[in-house]
């Protein structure tokens, strides 16, 4: 478990320091702007969804470590995936992060974001960008807040 857990730190520092795909897709067809008044997370995610597939995604914003490093970590995870995979990706990750389940295996790097689950404050930080990306991927044009009713789904 100290393994696991030291690989969290590195890897959020590591993300949270140098984000991937901290841009915007030239050409983006899909964006979202998530906020987390909580923590102050704010980003905006874009992509180019094409053929049912997330050709390209990046996303820019400002946050803590935790908010970025998902974020971070999430562009890479869902380049090349369906609406579909995206959305099981988020089913298994959020169950992971909020302690309710998940498949770690499964999750590939995602997995050590496990750890938030040990902080129920920070799981905001952690899903803010996935709830981001699913409206997005949605169409839906209203900013994402964690403090909405329906932000756990």
């Amino acid at each position: 478990m100290s393994d696991l857990r030291e690989l969290y730190q590195e890897m959020i520092l590591d993300h949270g320091r140098r984000p991937r795909n901290y841009r915007f897709p030239d050409p983006a067809n899909r964006e979202a702007d998530g906020h987390n008044p909580l923590c102050g997370d704010r980003l905006t995610i874009k992509l180019l969804f094409d053929d049912g597939i997330v050709k390209d995604v990046g996303f820019q914003g400002a946050g803590c470590a935790i908010s970025t490093a998902a974020a971070s970590t999430m562009t890479e995870v869902v380049m090349g995936k369906s609406a579909e995979e995206v959305e099981a990706v988020f089913q298994n990750y959020h169950a992971l992060v909020t302690g309710t389940g998940g498949d770690a295996d499964t999750l590939g790097k995602l997995a050590v974001f496990a750890g938030v689950a040990e902080f129920p404050m920070r799981v905001k930080c952690a899903t803010l960008c996935w709830h981001t990306l699913r409206a997005a991927l949605q169409g839906r044009p209203e900013a994402v807040s964690t403090e909405e009713d329906d932000i756990s789904e």
